[in-house]
């Protein structure tokens, strides 16, 4: 099944609409995201002659025969075998250059790890044959730090490409193709626990309840989930073990660098690049409060680390701490997770699509001011679920995200305007003086006529779960 990617599509379509020269164009993006998928409903629905290639961990002469036998439509033992890349492309690029087609190079880091004379041979092929040439050829592939140096100053393909794209996992409302069954709620939590990546959607089972799919499926023996962390990790790094345990102290909660560092037992000198490391692989993400200006956050040491990939975030909080016993005793390891399961979702991905509805509206013109940066707000003192700021109007929204089963009460709500928000005006914006305040709440079990009434009165947004729900797939 192919949903959304609508913008994808585009992107790649204008390619085709350019038949005046050659198209280079590089899709990268995580295992799982997506691209092979892409590209191959692309270039079928393309209306050109395509040809996709998949490199493998093999020696350089078997790629060079490999992709011989797939260009040319010839028997693998019949195939020409080249010496060296430089032959290869001396010899195959001026006979494709004379056809309009499309070339997909896929897994294109495992070519290059294993002959780093591929890129200049490419580099030779595309400069004397197929820029000027009708040629579409796009490079694909999952080892981000590989594909990141192809667009680098160093890189022999540096400004060569005529496009490139970076993958993301699919939005929230993508959800409702997979599941149509399911409720928002159970909606909500899929995304905590499994993000927007196609492949883990198509492995929970839609005919089956999400705490079914937790129980036989994810956390059931042999499953795919139960790799995926370490799959994730041994094609990208050469110390998957020291990463790993960076990634599930951050899991089980520790987010600032010294404490990173004692539950890992990894020291601080080393820490920083290991941390690097696994922001550039975009499997940890470094956040600050939202209410810091860019100078502060220059300066800041209030950044706290946190694991981008949703799926890493569930198994390093429920399942890894549990693997020795998950076989022998797993009731025990799922009435935790049955239990513990609501606080997750409502930390995670209902604040997070709160922030992402905030921007949302924020694009459509709907929110009282635009605002120029979103996110969450903490300090020593207080902690705000979101925020979002105008520097140059001087207004603020405060908000919080209630994942409970009882709706938002008149208490909840004086809190935020009575508590936490004369806490955060004074510790970072100089009493709040000449600033305009919002308020919001986002409440999956709604509101309380009381609290509704208090909000009301306070002119704050008031969303619900059924309202984000049906505004996420506008925007």
């Amino acid at each position: 099944m192919f949903v959304d990617r609508e913008r994808e599509l585009t992107f790649l379509d204008d390619a085709l609409a350019r038949e005046d020269r050659g198209q280079m164009i590089l899709l990268y993006g995580r295992r799982r995201v997506g691209k092979t998928e892409l590209l191959r409903h692309w270039a079928m629905g393309s209306g050109l002659p395509y040809t996709y290639w998949m490199a493998d961990k093999e020696p350089p002469a078997l790629q060079r025969r490999k992709l011989f036998a797939r260009l040319f439509d010839t028997p693998l033992n019949r195939a020409i075998d080249f010496t060296a890349w430089s032959e290869f492309w001396e010899w195959s690029a001026p006979r494709l250059a004379q056809k309009r087609q499309i070339l997909i190079l896929d897994e294109l880091p495992y070519a290059i790890t294993g002959d780093s004379a591929m890129l200049t041979s490419l580099q030779y092929a595309w400069d004397h044959y197929l820029q000027n040439s009708p040629v579409i050829l796009v490079l694909c592939g999952s080892h981000v730090n590989v594909m990141q140096t192809i667009q680098s100053h160093h890189s022999p393909l540096f400004g060569r490409l005529t496009g490139q794209w970076a993958l993301a996992p699919l939005p929230f409302y993508a959800l409702k193709l997979f599941f149509p069954g399911w409720s928002a709620e159970e909606r909500v939590a899929a995304y905590a626990i499994v993000g927007g990546v196609p492949a883990y959607l198509r492995w929970l089972d839609p005919q089956r309840s999400l705490s079914d799919n937790i129980r036989h499926v994810i956390a059931a023996p042999g499953s795919m989930f139960m790799a995926e962390p370490t799959l994730l990790l041994y094609d990208e790094v050469r110390e998957p073990a020291v990463y790993l345990a960076i990634l599930q102290a951050i899991g089980a909660g520790y987010h600032t660098p010294k404490e990173i560092g004692d539950a890992s037992l990894i020291s601080q000198s080393h820490l920083s690049t290991y941390l690097n490391t696994l922001q550039e692989l975009r499997l940890v993400k470094r956040r600050l409060p939202a209410t810091l200006t860019t100078a502060q956050q220059r300066k800041s040491r209030q950044g706290r680390y946190h694991l981008s990939d949703p799926y890493l975030r569930f198994y390093f909080r429920f399942l890894a701490p549990h693997l020795d016993t998950l076989a022998f005793t797993p009731n025990q390891v799922l009435d935790h997770i049955q239990k513990e399961l609501r606080a997750f979702v409502g930390q995670t991905a209902f604040e997070e699509l709160s922030q992402e509805w905030l921007a949302g509206r924020g694009r459509l013109g709907e929110l009282p001011f635009t605002p120029q940066a979103i996110g969450q707000h903490w300090s020593r003192h207080v902690q705000v679920d979101v925020a979002a700021v105008n520097w140059d109007s001087r207004d603020i929204l405060l908000g919080e995200c209630k994942w409970g089963a009882e709706p938002v009460s008149r208490q909840s709500v004086r809190e935020l305007v009575e508590q936490k928000a004369p806490k955060t005006l004074r510790l970072l914006l100089g009493e709040g003086q000449g600033w305009r305040v919002h308020f919001a709440f986002f409440a999956r079990a709604g509101f309380t006529t009381a609290a509704a009434a208090e909000l009301e009165q306070r002119g704050a947004l008031r969303v619900t779960l059924a309202q984000m729900d049906n505004d996420l797939a506008e925007t």
